[in-house]
């Protein structure tokens, strides 16, 4: 007998979250986790539809509520004039918290159904599927044996490069800056500044702050100074960062596994497909898979049979889906001047009128995503 029915190399959101629907089923699930503690930086902030239905078939909905800031809406602007303006309705709704706190209320909701399955300081160094028992080579201890092993472990997963599984580069790819700032006077909408210079990005958060996103193709904002001066000089609008604060620089790309499943060992979320920020996608597309696989391996273990073909598929083309989204909004916002400024701001508008504005929502706010 293997000492778990489901090992889960990795304790990020998608992780979690597995583990969470899991333990609801009744499977033992342990989490392995390199770090001994959390990782306190906010990076995700947004929770589009499906990441609340995730939340919710996890029984973490009306907690997450609670915390979280409700996303009105948002406008898209150049110039100074308002391309689009768009309105998100109870089922378009994006919550807004940073990952950090989603994480606590996700180990916290896990130490509440399975008070055991989180093991910190646990690092992974192999992986063996011997056809019925995967074998868990640990850093600390001898090993761990389940029947399932699900692979977490982020964008640079150890795991899928020690199966040889490809990691295939996709369009789409940037520089950009960001920094949370104290701002609690703009209201509960998102700005996002499609300029000639290039794309700035403005999301309300929880607790009076603000969140600032600039293109920065040569790395030259990660000063303060050089990050607020290039918001003014693209929308007239100066972030004031506390002293000693300097913004975040990092490297947007896209990529997809090749495939999904090496017999009883199975790549969710970032180490299945990386999707870039820009759109809010990667988080809440790794919780969806989340809640097909914990289907798929219940029903695995129930029949006897390591039936994962479905999610493989489901989820491949799902990521496909989105890397194209991300690849689109990416596109919109790249610097614009000359005659390709006003054709670009009418593609842009044509998505705001009555006949395609509802779908425009859906696709913002990943609504459908499943």
């Amino acid at each position: 007998m293997p000492d778990h029915d489901v090992a889960i190399v990795g304790a990020g959101p998608v992780g979690l979250l597995l583990a969470c629907l899991l333990a609801q089923r009744g499977i033992d699930a342990a989490v392995f986790e390199a770090r001994e503690g959390a990782d306190g930086r906010s990076r995700a902030i947004g929770i589009h539809p499906p990441g609340w239905a995730a939340l919710d078939a996890a029984g973490l909905g009306p907690a997450v509520r609670a915390e979280a800031l409700a996303l009105d809406g948002g406008e898209v602007i150049c110039g100074g004039r308002v391309l689009v303006s768009l309105t998100f309705d109870e089922h378009r709704r994006v919550l807004i918290l940073p990952q950090h706190r989603t994480d606590e209320l996700l180990r916290a909701r896990l130490s509440e159904i399975a008070p055991h399955a989180l093991r910190l300081g646990r690092a992974v160094t192999g992986v063996q599927d011997g056809g019925a028992v995967v074998r868990v080579s640990l850093e600390t201890t001898h090993e761990a044996t389940a029947s399932f092993v699900v692979a977490a472990d982020g964008v640079r997963s150890g795991i899928r490069r020690r199966l040889g599984i490809g990691w295939m580069p996709r369009p789409g790819a940037g520089g950009y800056a960001m920094a949370d700032v104290p701002d609690a006077a703009r209201g509960a909408r998102a700005q996002l500044y499609c300029e000639q210079d290039g794309l700035v990005e403005s999301f309300p958060m929880p607790g009076g702050r603000r969140r600032w996103v600039a293109s920065d193709p040569h790395r030259a904002l990660d000063d303060a100074e050089r990050f607020a001066n290039a918001i003014h000089a693209r929308t007239g609008m100066r972030p004031e960062l506390p002293a000693g604060m300097r913004p975040t620089a990092f490297r947007a790309q896209q990529h997809r596994a090749s495939r999904l499943v090496a017999g009883r060992i199975v790549l969710v979320g970032d180490a299945a497909h990386e999707t870039s920020p820009i759109g809010g996608q990667g988080m809440n597309l790794g919780w969806a898979a989340a809640v097909r696989l914990a289907a798929v391996i219940e029903r695995s273990l129930r029949t006897g049979r390591a039936d994962l073909g479905s999610y493989e598929k489901h989820t491949l083309a799902s990521a496909a889906r989105a890397q194209r989204r991300s690849l689109f909004y990416m596109t919109m916002g790249r610097p614009a001047r000359g005659p390709a400024l006003p054709v670009r701001n009418a593609a842009i508008r044509l998505l705001g009128t009555a006949p395609l504005r509802g779908r425009t929502a859906d696709m913002i706010t990943m609504r459908g995503t499943g």
